[in-house]
């Protein structure tokens, strides 16, 4: 930051900390992104982005930045308050049109009920089918607790290992390098594992009841 920097990532409370602190001086800024703008204009957010980006613009200046929103839900309330930040003539592009559950094609999806009681030995019965012996399987899970029973449930016939938030960042590190060179075939995992993993020819992924 003393040295000067051509583009800046930051949390909104983070950013806000050295514009406080005069460490950094945004006015000059030429371009504004807010990814999950739905959630960074959410309740808390939307006052700390107000005072980040107060110096930034001016009402009905044409020197204001460049603001791109990006985000995987826009309510009608999201528009609202970008109209802040963007100008009259904004443009909007819709990747996800009216499928709303829009996924791969060579995707199949089932949906199997059981007894949470038969779980394990339904899931142990599923991996083998549909992942084999040495195919990857990510399982998501609820809760830590459920986590850790499943991993070490004898009904799974593969090599199991759990993630989740518990497990201490060095540990996890080792289990995702074990996953992704397959040490072992099942990741059971809580949602601590729903984004941001790049773990490749995964065959299967269950998730343990439907996502909330």
């Amino acid at each position: 930051l003393k040295s000067g920097i051509d583009i800046l990532v930051g949390t909104p409370g983070r950013i806000k900390d050295h514009v406080q602190n005069s460490k950094l001086e945004l006015s000059s800024v030429k371009h504004v992104v807010l990814d999950e703008v739905d959630h960074m204009l959410d309740m808390g957010f939307a006052e700390q982005v107000e005072e980040i980006l107060g110096s930034s613009y001016k009402k009905g200046s044409e020197n204001n930045p460049q603001t791109l929103l990006f985000s995987a839900t826009c309510p009608r309330w999201v528009y609202d308050v970008a109209k802040k930040y963007m100008r009259a003539e904004y443009e909007q592009i819709d990747l996800v049109g009216k499928k709303t559950q829009r996924t791969a094609t060579t995707v199949e999806h089932l949906a199997i009920q059981c007894r949470s009681s038969q779980r394990a030995g339904v899931l142990g019965d599923i991996i083998q089918v549909y992942s084999g012996t040495h195919g990857r399987t990510i399982v998501f899970c609820e809760t830590k607790k459920e986590a850790n029973e499943l991993a070490m449930n004898a009904s799974l016939k593969q090599d199991a290992q759990s993630l989740h938030g518990d497990i201490p960042q060095k540990q996890r590190e080792i289990t995702l390098k074990g996953f992704r060179n397959g040490v072992f075939e099942v990741l059971i995992a809580t949602n601590v594992a729903a984004r941001g993993l790049d773990i490749p020819e995964v065959d299967l992924v269950i998730q343990c009841s439907p996502p909330k």
